[in-house]
């Protein structure tokens, strides 16, 4: 199967995964939020490799759908489902242990990976404004704190993402003082 046919069927897995989830302003459709990550990492951040688009698309499939492992590796193979894998939160865990877990997992991933959670924490940023306000300095103090975890990336590769999104972190955070 060619890569632009597998990143067409990975938006529309991403859809129907989705299908009926709403963002935080809760009118949203969720699905907005994967295709802007895909949009961020291609168009933002300069990447076209479509295993990266096609995580991008995925990343929030087995966290918050019915979607397993499995169902990713069938339809887009290992290694993207693994790197689906790299930005899935553990829901058994409690939250504290679920981010230590989680940041320790995707400061492990391949730097493709860490560019897609750049992506995602970039278009959470930019979304920032339209969720409740009791929320808003909680996302951000996340954001900070993922990005504390990925700032030191030694591929240089991905300078430009980080630098993106520390900028937005800055602007964000003096636009919630």
């Amino acid at each position: 199967m060619s890569a632009d046919r597998m990143l067409l069927d990975a938006v529309a897995f991403a859809a129907r995964a989705h299908e009926g989830h709403l963002r935080k302003d809760g009118k949203t459709p969720y699905v907005s939020h994967v295709f802007r990550v895909c949009l961020i990492v291609r168009d933002r951040f300069g990447f076209d490799d479509p295993r990266m688009l096609i995580t991008a698309l995925l990343h929030d499939t087995i966290e918050d759908t019915r979607t397993d492992f499995d169902d990713v590796e069938e339809q887009f193979g290992p290694e993207v489902a693994r790197w689906v894998a790299f930005l899935t939160k553990d829901k058994r865990l409690q939250d504290p242990e679920r981010e230590k877990q989680y940041i320790a997992q995707f400061r492990s991933a391949p730097w493709q990976v860490q560019v897609c959670k750049l992506a995602d924490m970039f278009d959470n940023l930019t979304d920032i404004d339209v969720m409740p306000a009791e929320r808003r300095k909680h996302s951000l103090s996340r954001a900070e704190q993922y990005f504390a975890a990925l700032r030191q990336l030694d591929a240089p590769e991905a300078q430009q993402a980080i630098a993106l999104v520390g900028a937005l972190i800055e602007e964000t955070r003096a636009r919630l003082r």
